[in-house]
């Protein structure tokens, strides 16, 4: 059989119409184009793609399984080591991770691993709702261990590591409760991350298949303000993970930065996905953007912004960055997904105020910028070219150019250590200065990927279970 050097393509959307609708862009694979991208998969004897995956799935193993025609076992294979693969075939940058260390990859385009792993983490859904799932799934999936023991763990934030954490830590018997502040589970993956990229019902799916390992959540519980950290011990918790991630946003300290119209992505996105602005008025929480919107930064969460903007009704929507396309952070699948329904990229410009008229914003004043040397992070450095000064009309701005951690839990608990940046401080086994608490993901490390959080829930409960037994033996 010839190699096939191509990433076998996957049916999106049409651009003119899917921004008329939340409807998800990307259709994934049939089962006729899993198999032949899974064909391509040179089943290395080293793979080096599984140490490109950050929760350590076993992916030339899953790929075998879908060659077979076996996709029960494939599922089993990736929820061995991953509880949430229908969402991260969806937003997990493969082509950073696994897909990067792919050996295909030196010669041809690499095995589009997260694609495959889409397909058998929705056909594992598909089963699960159908109450089909065969036995070898439901062992994995649905069966809480009968090995029970008496230790009580609580996890603080259902976004991606806080269900990793709970599920592994539920699947090795202890009983786990899960505290969530919002009054739906998923953390960003609920907030912050549009319908059109992850549907929720697909999230909704794999966290109830997450509370048959025998996870208790109880929502609308902040801790730090509802109940404090040390209240958990009192009612009998013997071990913490801390993961509320990082939900504070960075807001850009420029003249007129208060005028109405002035959103923060996290505002936006929070308004428009958890309270459903997007449905409205089925739902009551509008949004009032206007015609012109413009997004000031680069990553997902700026690509995310201005195609929701576009779905609410802009008719022209902008995406301000101050250096060039090379330096984009996003995900070159959701710039695309950008460019496709015509959104403008204002690159090499940065803003320099926001002005406005009877208190509510109507133009950005921006500078042309230049890339000379290097800065701190070791990227380009974006330099103001002198006289290139500039206005653009807006209706509306949203900032997306960063978020930290919440400050919330770490003031109510002084004892509790940090860094300079707000992160909870820990060990290299995610231990924090408290006994018995342990913390991971966007929390300890500032805004990062969804799945380099989960990698940081399945290493802190490894450290959780090593601490609660190595204490029953003391």
């Amino acid at each position: 059989m010839t190699l096939q050097k191509e990433k076998t393509p996957v049916k999106n959307q049409n651009p003119e119409i899917r921004t008329k609708n939340f409807d998800e862009v990307c259709l994934g694979y049939n089962k006729s184009e899993a198999l032949k991208e899974a064909s391509r998969c040179l089943q290395c004897k080293n793979p080096t793609c599984i140490s490109g995956c950050p929760v350590e799935v076993p992916i030339p193993a899953f790929i075998k399984a879908i060659i077979d025609d076996d996709l029960d076992q494939a599922a089993h294979i990736i929820k061995e080591k991953n509880n949430l693969p229908a969402i991260c075939g969806r937003v997990c940058p493969q082509e950073e991770q696994c897909e990067k260390m792919c050996i295909m990859g030196k010669k041809y385009k690499p095995v589009a691993i997260g694609r495959l792993e889409r397909f058998v983490g929705d056909h594992a859904l598909k089963k699960a709702k159908e109450n089909k799932i065969q036995e070898k799934i439901t062992a994995v999936s649905d069966t809480r261990p009968t090995n029970i023991k008496k230790e009580k763990v609580a996890v603080v934030g259902s976004g991606p590591a806080g269900l990793t954490a709970a599920a592994d830590l539920a699947k090795a018997g202890y009983r786990v409760t899960l505290f969530e502040a919002l009054h739906s589970v998923g953390g960003v993956l609920r907030y912050g991350i549009p319908e059109f990229r992850l549907p929720k019902n697909i999230l909704d799916q794999e966290v109830s298949e997450i509370k048959k390992l025998g996870v208790e959540i109880r929502l609308n519980i902040v801790i730090g303000k509802t109940m404090a950290l040390e209240d958990l011990s009192a009612e009998g918790y013997k071990a913490v993970f801390i993961g509320t991630g990082a939900g504070l946003p960075i807001l850009m300290d420029l003249p007129g930065k208060n005028l109405n119209g002035i959103y923060s992505a996290n505002e936006f996105l929070t308004r428009v996905n958890l309270m459903k602005a997007y449905k409205f008025p089925e739902y009551k929480t509008p949004v009032k953007i206007g015609k012109k919107v413009a997004v000031i930064g680069g990553g997902n969460v700026a690509m995310d912004s201005a195609r929701t903007a576009l779905r609410l009704g802009a008719e022209e929507v902008s995406i301000i960055y101050r250096r060039s396309k090379e330096e984009l952070p996003a995900r070159n699948e959701e710039i695309e997904h950008t460019e496709e329904e015509g959104i403008i990229f204002r690159l090499l410009n940065s803003p320099l105020a926001f002005h406005g008229e009877n208190g509510k914003v109507k133009w950005i004043e921006c500078m042309k910028m230049k890339l000379k040397g290097t800065d701190s992070s070791g990227r380009p450095k974006p330099i103001p070219v002198k006289g290139s000064n500039w206005s653009l009309e807006v209706d509306s701005v949203i900032i997306a150019i960063g978020q930290t951690p919440n400050p919330l839990l770490k003031d109510d608990s002084p004892q509790l250590k940090t860094e300079s940046y707000g992160g909870i401080h820990v060990d290299e086994n995610l231990a924090t200065s408290i006994p018995g608490v342990y913390a991971g993901g966007d929390i300890v490390t500032g805004a990062a990927t969804v799945i380099k959080a989960m990698g940081a829930g399945k290493k802190a409960a490894r450290s959780i279970i090593k601490y609660l037994e190595d204490n029953k033996l003391a």
